[in-house]
């Protein structure tokens, strides 16, 4: 049985409306296996958590940052916010012991699945709005990003991953990288991308994200990472 009162305690938050905090942890998998279930899956909480998870750091890094364009905010708000900073959060709250999966899901790792648990954390921002108010889901996630904030302090803005690896291509190979689509998945309210980034007919690295841009940023990570170490 889920210890609902754990996680309230765990988050720091004490629900006024259990339903919704137990919504935000049901995957469809559960529902499309059990459809008489008392409640909706965490699909429409995924898609409010998104959007306030952007605006809320979009809000903080305006003020926390007031001589950065539009630019420079994107970019350090895109590596705040990307899957595996949000999957890493919810592996810290343990967000995937809660998870109401199906058996088929469930017997393919779906708890410690990167994209689940970061649209488990989104589905929990978008409860706690809903339950608590913009406020109080402020605070949360700005908590939860504090270390993250810091760093990006201390070691100025983000790095743009996508000119790194066009300069080092260019010095290196004598041509600049491009960037395909090769996946673009779930519904149209909430797509989700996966971006290849090549040379020539080398593929350097692939990377996903809620956007074709956040797609490119994170191959290019990934690809300018492997081309330096190497």
């Amino acid at each position: 049985m889920v210890d609902w009162q754990a996680l309230q305690q765990t988050i720091g938050i004490t629900f006024r409306d259990m339903s919704l905090l137990q919504q935000a942890f049901i995957h469809s998998s559960y529902i499309n296996e059990n459809p008489s279930f008392c409640l909706l899956d965490n699909e429409r909480l995924e898609f409010l958590g998104d959007a306030l998870l952007s605006f809320i750091v979009a809000e903080k890094l305006y003020h926390e940052f007031p001589h950065f364009g539009e630019g420079e905010l994107t970019e350090i708000r895109i590596s705040l916010i990307r899957q595996e900073t949000l999957a890493q959060l919810a592996l810290t709250l343990k967000l995937g012991d809660y998870l109401h999966l199906g058996k088929g899901e469930e017997a393919t790792g779906g708890r410690e699945r990167q994209t689940n648990l970061t649209d488990t954390f989104e589905s929990l921002v978008g409860a706690i709005f809903l339950d608590q108010g913009l406020d109080t889901a402020r605070v949360f996630v700005l908590s939860k990003l504090d270390s993250h904030l810091e760093r990006v302090n201390a070691e100025g803005i983000g790095r743009n991953y996508k000119a790194l690896l066009q300069e080092f291509t260019q010095a290196k190979f004598k041509q600049l990288p491009t960037y395909r689509v090769v996946e673009a998945s779930g519904p149209d309210h909430d797509k989700g991308f996966t971006v290849e980034v090549v040379l020539g007919d080398r593929v350097l690295g692939a990377g996903s994200g809620k956007s074709k841009r956040a797609a490119e940023m994170e191959a290019a990570r990934s690809a300018w990472e492997k081309l330096t170490a190497d």
